[in-house]
């Protein structure tokens, strides 16, 4: 190895480390200093730069908030471990996979090499486009001349071809770096120094060193299990011989759960009578309209359990449907004007939400008509059901495509939107069993609404599968009124 080659790559791998990455880190300092930050952490917790760096980790993702700058990269330059470094997930759960999730942690300036530095210059700083070059380009003479490099040397044609640019762009971006610049290029061959740098600049081959070492001990883990298999054959002889106990004392136990068994038997009795107790207040609940479609779908079987046994009574034709609430809605619509409503379901809370496709809005509003808001919408909302106590799923029509599209109505924005091939617009939507289920033709489709996993329930051949399970009447009264009434 040429002590001249193990030189020129000290000289480069100096600059580096003691000129360059120093200078990023001022940059970024200087600039959130400027923006009103008092630190680098409340400066990577700002709104604009965790959801700049978000998408450079992380694809397919659409956030809650600022979803018009929302990017989807073909390639995420910030990796896994300097994402891990800048944030950390909030505790708890949460229904949005996006950068609302993290927080900042309290990292340092000194913390971040040029790798790191160089992506939040670049972009989430305010910088000039010859400075923006410059960052750039030694950033990229970093990554071709020492991130790689596994010799620890730098020929002399390529140092040639080098210096000249390192010494262009670090003055570009501080011009009081030339003394800096002249000292270290005269700097004679320190080994140890060397072999430090170089162990910083190849980072990622230390690493593979880390993992092998890693596998040597799991490698050694596999050994010992070995051992204690040999040991559990000892250990089978000797619980066969226990088991023998173990069954006279199971025999003992039967005993035990006769007992037990009759005390169940009075424990029934007044499950039962709970049971008559709960049924009866669920009935005077429903009675007084405290219910909404969520509570409906579970109340309603329990209080017509007679009906359910009886079910294959009912004839073809015959009328099951039965008035259970009505509203006078007049002061919400303009009686003069034609108007579409396509869906309306009441929330646990009281709170009904219309569908108007003609507006391209949904419409929330309290059954008095008062504390009325809508919720613009991109596409044509057809049909609405409640998820839970604050969020709806609306079937949206898009540029001639079909989507299953999440809203929180509480602080009216959009949660997710899910693309639902096959999907026939106009055969409405429902919540069962934490899923929600849409009409396609001649099919029945099952939608997770956390994943977007789409199944099909069932085939009906030669036709369309509309989904209800709450028919909501909107109609004008002879007064000139809207009146909503629901009905099972």
């Amino acid at each position: 190895m040429d002590r001249e080659d193990q030189r020129r790559y000290l000289v480069v791998g100096s600059v580096i480390l003691e000129v360059v990455t120093p200078l990023f880190q001022q940059k970024i300092e200087n600039d959130y200093t400027t923006g009103g930050y008092g630190s680098l952490q409340a400066f990577i917790n700002s709104q604009q730069v965790i959801h700049t760096l978000f998408h450079l980790r992380h694809r397919n993702s659409w956030c809650c908030k600022d979803n018009k700058n929302c990017r989807n990269h073909t390639s995420l330059p910030l990796v896994y471990c300097q994402w891990k470094k800048l944030y950390s997930e909030n505790p708890g759960p949460g229904i949005h996979n996006c950068h609302c999730k993290f927080t900042a942690n309290p990292v340092q300036l000194k913390d971040l090499d040029i790798s790191l530095s160089s992506l939040i210059l670049l972009n989430c700083c305010n910088l000039s486009q010859p400075e923006a070059e410059a960052v750039q380009l030694l950033r990229q003479y970093k990554n071709d001349y020492l991130s790689h490099n596994t010799t620890g040397c730098i020929t002399q044609t390529e140092y040639n071809t080098l210096w000249p640019d390192l010494v262009t762009y670090v003055l570009r971006l501080d011009p009081t770096k030339q003394d800096d610049l002249v000292r270290i290029e005269h700097r004679p061959l320190d080994e140890s120094l060397c072999k430090k740098y170089f162990t910083f600049l190849l980072d990622l081959h230390q690493q593979i060193e880390e993992i092998k070492s890693t596998m040597e001990s799991v490698h050694s883990s596999i050994q010992a299990v070995s051992s204690s298999l040999s040991g559990l054959n000892s250990s089978a002889e000797t619980a066969f011989q226990a088991m023998d106990t173990t069954v006279q004392g199971i025999d003992l136990a039967v005993q035990g759960m006769d007992t037990r068994v009759q005390v169940m038997g009075t424990s029934m009795q007044g499950i039962e009578t709970s049971v008559q107790q709960t049924n009866d207040l669920l009935k005077e609940l429903l009675h007084k309209g405290l219910t909404c479609e969520c509570g409906r779908q579970i109340i309603i079987p329990l209080c017509n359990d007679q009906r359910r046994k009886h079910r294959d009574q009912y004839q073809l034709g015959q009328n099951i449907f039965f008035l259970h609430q009505q509203f006078k809605l007049q002061s919400l619509f303009l009686m003069d004007q034609r108007e579409l409503m396509t869906d309306v379901k009441m929330m646990d809370d009281g709170r009904l939400v219309f569908c108007r496709p003609w507006e391209n809005k949904l419409m929330i509003c309290n059954t008095d008509e008062s504390e009325t808001d809508c919720i613009s919408l991109e596409g044509t909302p057809w049909y609405v059901t409640a998820v839970n106590n604050s969020i709806v799923a609306v079937t949206v029509k898009l540029q001639y495509r079909c989507y299953i599209e999440m809203y929180d109505i509480n602080n009216k924005h959009i949660l997710k939107s899910i693309l639902i091939p096959g999907i026939v617009i106009a055969n409405g939507i429902a919540m069962i069993n934490n899923k929600l289920v849409v009409g396609g033709w001649g099919e029945l489709l099952s939608v997770d609404y956390q994943t977007g996993e789409t199944c099909t329930i069932t085939t009906i051949e030669g036709g369309m599968y509309p989904v209800c399970y709450m028919l909501l009447v909107t109609e004008y009264s002879s007064d000139n009124s809207l009146l909503t009434q629901m009905e099972h």
